[in-house]
């Protein structure tokens, strides 16, 4: 099984050891192995767990809330429901933001088309004639 060090494992998902460090001791990591010397060893599951983690995080959860979601794993079978509740849940949230962003790029749209036009006419006067009509 392939190991990765602190270092190697915040490489692959963009951020700092002393974030993975933060993780880890919000206990976000329970099964996390160490060297004898203290270190954190990270291997393919610690990094499929990250993933999760930062899906979670990146959908708006904050991180108590995923702290619940990793003991709710830790309890197995009888929690499935729940963490299938969850996810209908951060789905949700997430379509609701997707909504909103979309509705955020139609104005950034309207305004580069807005812009253009005023470059191409080297005024914005036509848009203030257009509104008049």
């Amino acid at each position: 099984m392939k190991t990765y060090t602190i270092n190697e494992a915040a490489k692959h998902f963009n951020l700092t050891p002393h974030t993975l460090r933060y993780y880890d001791k919000e206990g976000l990591m329970p099964h996390l192995e160490r060297t004898a010397g203290g270190k954190r060893i990270f291997n393919d599951s610690d990094l499929d767990g990250l993933k999760v983690i930062e899906c979670l995080k990146a959908s708006g959860m904050p991180i108590k809330e995923i702290k619940h979601f990793i003991e709710w794993c830790s309890e197995g079978d009888a929690t499935l429901q729940i963490r299938y509740d969850m996810f209908l849940e951060r789905k949700a949230s997430v379509e609701a933001q997707m909504e909103e962003l979309k509705k955020t790029m139609e104005v950034i749209e309207h305004k580069c088309h807005y812009y253009e036009t005023a470059l191409e006419c080297g005024t914005e006067e036509i848009h203030k004639k257009k509104k008049l009509q």
